[in-house]
């Protein structure tokens, strides 16, 4: 058995997992217009830390808070530190994770998973397969991107911001929105003694339908089959499913078709998108969490889906 022994999430919206749940409960979101926050850049909407963060200390503080809410010692060679980026530190990813690792005197080459939007439900499914292979009794899960004047450029060059908050699944969606945020969750193969919710990661898969460097399958093959896979021995009644949920128009469209395929028309469905933007490599990491502090004595199953056509989808349980 995989167990989730602690998290953690920092954003605009506030610090600690707790503390953003509650914001979200409350209807705040962290989604704001910018007219001048990068140089030679659009004005755009976006969830973004009022003072600006860099990478490394941002993924230090939410790893520092989740590794000592799991009592686990981080230097020891039974921990393995993931991180999940799309950019990571100005498009250097594994330089920033060794410095994670190294901050916490950690001796192992830590795994840097960057897939796109799907990076953070990757890292969790590579955090399943090393901890079930036994090459580590710990794992530390990290998630985090912020944004830059490349990163939002790049995504008006493909005309797939929004100039409002977003609006995943509705005839009137116009994109997405950009968010910053840093998230972390420590798994480990010893069941946890706590009074709260114990959470098990119990499946993951991650097919790639090969459709586009940037389009999804409009089939949703990839993301109908990691569904199919994460759903084995399931009572469909008994789940919530949390989707990608940009409010793009083709993506959402995708995922409509996956949860329809699937047989999941009457499953309740979460999209956070509206209160943190979209995260990257922060998004699978920090929507999960949320998902199991709404969803306790439930069964969650996440799904993403990304550039070059990959797709991913992991399967949590209650206790």
């Amino acid at each position: 058995m995989i167990y989730c022994l602690a998290h953690h999430i920092i954003s605009p919206l506030g610090d600690g997992s707790q503390a953003n749940m509650e914001a979200v409960l409350s209807g705040r979101s962290g989604l704001r217009y910018y007219t001048d926050r990068f140089a030679s850049v659009e004005p755009f909407c976006a969830s973004l830390f009022e003072t600006p963060q860099e990478f490394v200390p941002l993924c230090i503080h939410s790893a520092e808070q989740a590794v000592e809410a799991a009592h686990i010692v981080p230097s020891n060679k039974d921990v393995v530190f993931i991180l999940s980026t799309t950019k990571g530190d100005h498009l250097d990813l594994l330089t920033p994770a060794k410095a994670i690792a190294t901050h916490f005197g950690n001796p192992n080459t830590p795994i840097v998973v960057s897939t796109a939007c799907t990076s953070g439900v990757c890292a969790q499914i590579t955090a399943l397969r090393l901890l079930e292979a036994q090459q580590y009794n710990y794992a530390v899960v990290i998630g985090c991107d912020i944004l830059t004047r490349f990163i939002v450029s790049g995504f008006q060059a493909f005309h797939a911001l929004s100039d409002e908050p977003c609006k995943p699944f509705s005839p009137e969606r116009k994109g997405l929105n950009l968010g910053e945020a840093a998230a972390t969750m420590v798994y480990g193969i010893q069941r946890p003694s706590m009074p709260n919710a114990i959470w098990r990661l119990e499946a993951g898969s991650i097919h790639n339908d090969a459709n586009h460097i940037s389009a999804p399958s409009r089939t949703a093959e990839g993301a109908y089959r990691c569904l199919n896979d994460v759903l084995q021995g399931v009572n469909t009644e008994e789940i919530l499913l949390g989707v990608h949920g940009t409010g793009t128009l083709y993506n959402d469209s995708m995922e409509q078709v996956a949860i329809e395929r699937a047989g999941l028309q009457h499953v309740p469905v979460s999209a956070l998108k509206p209160h943190f933007g979209h995260t990257l490599g922060a998004a699978g990491v920090l929507e999960t969490i949320m998902l199991m502090i709404l969803a306790e004595q439930s069964t969650i199953i996440k799904m993403l889906s990304g550039f070059g056509g990959v797709n991913a989808a992991i399967r949590l349980r209650c206790e």
